[in-house]
């Protein structure tokens, strides 16, 4: 599916190049990762703290509100994720977009039986519902320091083989990527990928550390570490290793770094 722009025909960033609209019914995220921008604009908007971030409330208005179809794909969520105690939600918030005639991108750091759950309550629905499982590492001990609520990486894993083996579309997100070992990750991970594998860096990410939280040594240590393995080289050696994948996707803050031409597509109204 083709990027989306501004209307005026300037390129996008961010959540806006997967989707032209974002859906969030809940404010907070178990998954407390530490790098996450939404607790970090929720926290400096005082809509959260950095302690309570992690307690969930259901956004019952936006819930029950009434689903228009729009233009281009629906991402849900950008500022949550999609957990087993809240899977009735999901799935009436999913029923609505979906009945409505919308194509949703489904973006998580999956739960094993809220996937399987998906899967089962819209088999007539294949074609309309992309799923995107957020995998920036292979390491749990990586994953555990940086998504310390977030599944491991065999439950992702497990996830992403289950969507792709009952016939949905499948896609990852390694961003941000959390280690110097993602063109080991993508080979793990591209036999169960129908879509796009998108590779993008840590952004803002020790704005958003200090914002959360989390500035204490050893998350400054693990932060210089990661951003001095992934340098300008370590991008371009990927691109070298993966640029002739249909399959791999570049984020801006890729992008930038390989003077990759931005998507530009005019005329869409976002």
């Amino acid at each position: 599916m083709t990027t989306n722009v501004l209307k005026n025909g300037k390129p996008v960033s961010g959540t806006l190049e997967w989707a032209s609209k974002n859906v969030n019914f809940i404010n907070g995220c178990s998954h407390d990762c530490k790098y996450c921008y939404a607790k970090s604009i929720a926290v400096r908007f005082k809509r959260k703290t950095v302690d309570n971030w992690k307690e969930e409330i259901v956004i019952y208005d936006k819930l029950n509100k009434m689903a228009k179809k729009v233009d281009g794909r629906i991402m849900l969520s950008s500022t949550h994720d999609h957990m087993p105690e809240h899977f009735d939600v999901t799935i009436k918030m999913l029923d609505k977009l979906l009945k409505t005639g919308n194509d949703v991108l489904v973006v998580s750091k999956p739960h094993l039986e809220v996937i399987q759950k998906i899967c089962e309550h819209f088999p007539a629905y294949k074609d309309k519902i992309l799923f995107r499982f957020t995998i920036g590492s292979m390491d749990n001990n990586v994953l555990k320091f940086w998504e310390p609520g977030a599944p491991d990486f065999e439950e992702r894993l497990a996830a992403l083989k289950f969507a792709h083996s009952a016939g949905y579309q499948t896609s990852v997100s390694c961003e941000p990527a959390l280690d110097g070992n993602t063109y080991e990750l993508t080979q793990e991970l591209l036999p169960y990928v129908t879509d796009s594998i998108w590779i993008g860096l840590a952004n803002r990410l020790n704005a958003n550390l200090k914002l959360n939280g989390h500035g204490d040594v050893e998350t400054r240590k693990m932060a210089d570490e990661l951003q001095k393995i992934q340098s300008d080289a370590w991008v371009f050696g990927l691109y070298k290793n993966l640029g002739n994948n249909s399959k791999i996707r570049w984020k801006d803050s890729c992008k930038k770094i390989l003077k990759l031409e931005q998507p530009t597509v005019k005329g869409l109204d976002i």
